[in-house]
């Protein structure tokens, strides 16, 4: 099979390992919706987007259990955690953290860094979209660059550091919304939906009925590490290589970069976007069909596994112009028809 793939893929031991990390993270999953009920589907892009290293966005209305997915989700995977309520009067120092005068008791002064919330493993951002464009752009270099500075001085985050935000989608007013580049930064925007009526019916009876069950650890931040490392190394046949770039480059306008490549572009669907994903797209896409097929014991993706994850790749890195959202049309909607008309 021809395929991109590095060297120790072909190892005898590779398949092994990751057969290993596979049931690791099945009875994670597990774990997971054992509290969590009715969202298999957000719990399995949200372990995607841990397992490929990335940070995710999770937009639903409010009671969908987005909180406690994130709480859960450190309980299981042995991950430090932390929560911040993003509010309008939050400042940058409240989650990088900010230098204090001490005293020592000879009389000498200097300042000492004392760190934020940020310096975690798993940062959940509540209402992210709440807190003023100053502050977003704090948390911004943190998820881009792995490091804070203050007062000019660089602190070095967790090896390990993901951000899980959660966006409301009603009550807009006095929110500021998510800048194209911060939203660029989250590997997937995973919409949280309503349960269905027997998920509902089992989460009912489990949560007002005697004591719940608490979550389980399964395993540790060196599981999860070795497993983002696996990831990597999980060989992409041509076929789907040439898929995750057919519908990336097929999602941008007829104007913008890589309109000309063959096949970019179906007619009728071009003239509705007003811009659309960057390179940064096809590298998500390409570490979560990796992360995908992990997650079912496979040893490779395919192209099944790029539309699946076409959605919350490609809906937060594109939009449509007027005309197209005048006559009705929506990102989800284009994102189908593109994967229809090339798959």
């Amino acid at each position: 099979m021809n395929a991109i793939e590095f060297e120790d893929s072909a190892n005898a031991g590779a398949q092994e390992r990751l057969a290993a990390t596979a049931d690791t993270f099945s009875r994670a999953r597990q774990a997971l919706t054992s509290v969590i009920f009715g969202q298999d589907d957000v719990i399995e892009q949200t372990l995607i987007t841990l397992l490929s290293g990335g940070h995710g966005l999770l937009i639903g209305v409010p009671g969908l259990a987005k909180t406690k997915l994130v709480e859960t989700l450190g309980i299981v995977l042995g991950l430090d955690a932390k929560r911040v309520q993003f509010t309008p009067d939050l400042m940058p120092a409240d989650i990088t953290g900010s230098e204090v005068m001490e005293e020592s008791i000879s009389g000498e002064r200097a300042f000492r860094f004392i760190r934020g919330p940020v310096f975690t493993q798993l940062l959940m951002a509540d209402e992210i979209n709440r807190a003023s464009p100053r502050t977003q752009s704090a948390l911004l270099q943190a998820m881009q660059e792995k490091h804070v500075t203050v007062a000019g001085a660089r602190h070095d985050l967790p090896r390990l550091f993901h951000v899980l935000a959660t966006q409301n989608p009603l009550e807009q007013e006095g929110t500021y919304p998510l800048p194209e580049a911060q939203l660029d930064r989250f590997l997937l925007q995973i919409d949280v939906g309503y349960p269905d009526l027997e998920a509902e019916r089992r989460m009912l009876l489990a949560t007002t009925i005697g004591v719940e069950q608490p979550p389980v650890r399964v395993c540790g931040p060196d599981d999860l590490i070795a497993a983002q490392t696996l990831v990597r190394r999980i060989p992409v046949g041509e076929k789907v290589v040439d898929a995750i770039l057919s519908l990336v480059r097929s999602a941008r306008p007829l104007t913008g970069p890589g309109a000309d490549a063959p096949g970019s572009v179906k007619a009728g669907i071009s003239e509705m976007i007003a811009w659309g994903p960057g390179p940064r797209a096809s590298q998500a896409l390409m570490l979560a069909v990796r992360a995908r097929a992990l997650l079912d014991g496979r040893f490779a993706p395919s192209t099944d596994d790029v539309v699946a994850l076409a959605q919350p790749v490609l809906r937060h890195r594109m939009a449509l112009n007027f005309s197209a959202r005048a006559e009705g049309q929506t990102t989800a909607g284009v994102i189908a028809r593109l994967c229809h008309d090339l798959f």
